[in-house]
């Protein structure tokens, strides 16, 4: 199913019952461990960056993808790869589990994924040491906004806003750099993406997510590095 397609409000509660962190319970009680800023945006919105230049600790959502020989990994039916922008090639169960794990005890191990070969490539060991938050960045890290609340493990979730036609040059610039598929694919890809920006950014919204621009982002992340924020 397509990400424009989910419903704004869906849950993954029944996924994720087994976590052991019960609805409405939640972690907000415990000031010793971090919570998480979601920080969701289009890709190309610069997001990566953002959260990287914070000086936080960052856990990049996007190593959640399925791996190429994952039956449930969609096609994109035209360009005939993975289909990135579809949800359904995210591990959302997994990267909830993530960061419920780091929120409970400051660590976690997390996978690090290669999208040239579609495959994690290996996986490494994430602390957040004494930061009052972590950033969780990545195209579907508003998906998640609504279970992170439920948990208690929330306390902020952004959406990068810039430009579409901003967001198209740095996007296609960075995947021609990285040489993650063909060029003419990234560009026809890079076209489709930018069709659809105003639905994305609309639909983040619609989940909790605030938007702001580059230097409020900037600004928001920077006045949580000095303290704990109240749980959102």
């Amino acid at each position: 199913m397509r990400l424009l397609d989910r419903p704004a409000g869906r849950r993954w509660h029944a996924s994720i019952v087994h976590l052991g962190v019960t609805p409405g319970g939640g972690l907000a009680n415990l000031r010793s461990v971090p919570r998480v800023v979601l920080l969701a945006g289009p890709s190309g919105s610069g997001k990566s960056h953002l959260a990287r230049s914070s000086g936080l600790p960052v856990v990049a959502l996007d190593d959640f993808y399925r791996e190429g020989d994952d039956p449930m990994l969609p096609r994109h039916p035209a360009l005939g790869i993975a289909d990135w922008d579809d949800l359904d090639a995210w591990d959302a169960v997994r990267a909830v589990h993530t960061l419920v794990a780091i929120c409970t005890t400051g660590a976690a191990d997390i996978p690090v994924y290669d999208i040239a070969h579609d495959r994690v490539v290996r996986t490494e060991r994430f602390t957040a040491g004494t930061s009052p938050v972590v950033v969780a960045e990545g195209l579907f890290a508003g998906e998640i906004a609504p279970e992170c609340r439920e948990r208690g493990i929330l306390a902020d979730a952004i959406v990068v806003h810039r430009k579409p036609w901003k967001n198209f040059v740095r996007r296609l610039a960075r995947d021609l750099a990285e040489r993650r598929k063909p060029p003419l694919t990234l560009l026809r890809r890079g076209i489709a993406l930018w069709r659809a920006e105003r639905s994305v950014l609309k639909r983040q919204v619609a989940l909790g997510c605030r938007p702001m621009s580059a230097a409020e982002v900037r600004h928001a992340l920077a006045a949580m590095a000095v303290g704990p924020p109240t749980p959102a």
